[in-house]
């Protein structure tokens, strides 16, 4: 579980990591967070050091004020190392150069802005082939039982965003996403009721899937609470390290102190 008090600020969505560990985190507080996870003997998580922090800054390189306009919820890097973050309410995407600096808009799917203010675009990330999946929580697709989802091409300093439907688990919508080696994705997806509080499931995206026009749907890979706790799962990230292809997650705590921050570590089989 991390402590946030020693830095100020909860609310982690977004997630990335590198082959030596290293997780970069952005937050709904209009924040992004990073620190190298560190293991014991067995390869289990047992600390973070080198941790660092900082505001989200617009195209002036003002810090991102209020949750209007700081939500972020979603992470990916580009071949070229720029970041891209992706808003809810101000629904949006924004490239940096570093996630210390401005950040610049970046192309959004279409039809992003007809999503709820809190149900807008929840997972970002680039696959091995190099197109992004852009995937929305609250924003119906076409098929019946299906939220938006969208492929981007990168073009220069254009996207050219094509339109596909995603299909979680009834009654899911999902969290995060995160690209496989062989093409293939992995996405986060979260359910929560009053009695029954938060279930969430890590869904796999075989390769295949993106092909055609039918709705991405994937196989259950984890259910929590059942294979990991109970909490509000949001950031998902996939590194190879000494050949193993790792899987993280993160929750986020709504800063309230009914809920945690927590990083899990598995590995694929």
């Amino acid at each position: 579980m991390l402590d946030t008090g020693a830095w100020g600020f909860g609310g982690f969505s977004g997630l990335h990591m590198r082959p030596d560990l290293t997780l970069t985190a952005v937050s709904d507080r209009g924040r992004w967070w990073r620190a190298r996870l560190e293991l014991d003997a067995a390869g289990a998580p047992r600390a973070l050091s080198g941790v660092r922090h900082g505001p989200l800054r617009d195209a002036a390189g003002a810090p991102l004020r209020g949750i209007t306009h700081g939500d972020a919820e979603a992470l990916t890097r580009l071949p070229d190392g720029d970041w891209l973050v992706g808003f809810e309410r101000r629904h949006r995407i924004q490239r940096h150069r570093q996630l210390e600096g401005p950040g610049a808009p970046f192309p959004t799917p279409p039809g992003l802005n007809e999503a709820p203010s809190n149900g807008g675009l929840e997972g970002l990330t680039l696959l091995a082939d190099g197109r992004l999946l852009a995937l929305a929580e609250q924003l119906r697709g076409t098929a019946p039982g299906t939220t938006r989802a969208w492929l981007g091409t990168i073009q220069g300093r254009r996207v050219a965003w094509t339109p596909r439907d995603y299909a979680p688990a009834t009654p899911m919508v999902p969290t995060g996403a995160a690209g496989l080696p062989d093409g293939g994705a992995l996405v986060l997806e979260r359910d929560f009721s009053l009695f029954g509080g938060f279930r969430c499931r890590l869904a796999h995206l075989p390769p295949q899937a993106f092909a055609g026009q039918a709705p991405l749907r994937g196989e259950t890979l984890l259910r929590l609470p059942g294979d990991g706790p109970a909490d509000n799962w949001e950031g998902v990230a996939v590194a190879r390290r000494a050949g193993r292809t790792l899987v993280a997650l993160i929750s986020d705590d709504n800063e309230r102190a009914a809920q945690r921050s927590m990083i899990l570590l598995y590995e694929m089989p």
